[in-house]
């Protein structure tokens, strides 16, 4: 039900959702790119139900109190705890061998601002789990939104991100000057 009615809701404000020919992987660090508006996680949500993906998100532990902790895991949040040394991109991946399927969604720029770049996590949990690379988009300018392609990762990380960036010519976040390089930060 929820799979349709996000299938109308998104084809009555004229948007196109999509996803690659090939399998979905039941495995997967799915990227949003750009990411430029407080509209990403509206269309995201109804892009994930659309396509019945069952993307999860990562959220500090703290966000997962009464009464809204059940409301946030059904929406697909993983809390994760910051407080911690731990690192996330270890959490992460101890997350990913804990499951059968899971696809982890992340925005590279970390934020909504204009930065400099591209952070390194997502690179490193798709790597330390073994899991592909699902690169997501919201085009505002086309009013698309979906998964553009599954990629394996080489390891080399800069070619990878040549492959990616390629990928993302042309598509346009709702506020384009607040687009982040493709390129990384750290």
């Amino acid at each position: 039900m929820l799979r349709l009615l996000s299938r109308l809701i998104l084809a009555a404000l004229g948007w196109r959702i999509f996803e690659p020919a090939q399998p979905r992987p039941p495995k997967a660090v799915l990227i949003e790119y750009p990411h430029t508006s407080n509209w990403d996680a509206f269309y995201g949500l109804l892009t994930n139900f659309a396509l019945g993906a069952d993307i999860h998100w990562m959220a500090k532990d703290t966000a997962f109190c009464w009464p809204f902790a059940g409301l946030m895991r059904r929406l697909g949040g993983v809390p994760i705890n910051r407080r911690e040394r731990s690192n996330v991109v270890t959490q992460m991946i101890e997350e990913f061998s804990r499951r059968e399927r899971f696809v982890l969604g992340i925005t590279p720029e970390g934020t909504r601002s204009l930065t400099g770049g591209w952070k390194s996590g997502f690179y490193r949990i798709a790597c330390g789990a073994d899991v592909p690379l699902a690169i997501g988009v919201i085009d505002f300018a086309r009013k698309e939104a979906g998964i553009l392609a599954y990629m394996e990762l080489t390891g080399d990380r800069d070619r990878d991100l040549e492959r990616i960036a390629v990928l993302y010519t042309g598509r346009t976040g709702k506020h384009p000057a607040l687009a982040s390089p493709i390129r990384w930060l750290d």
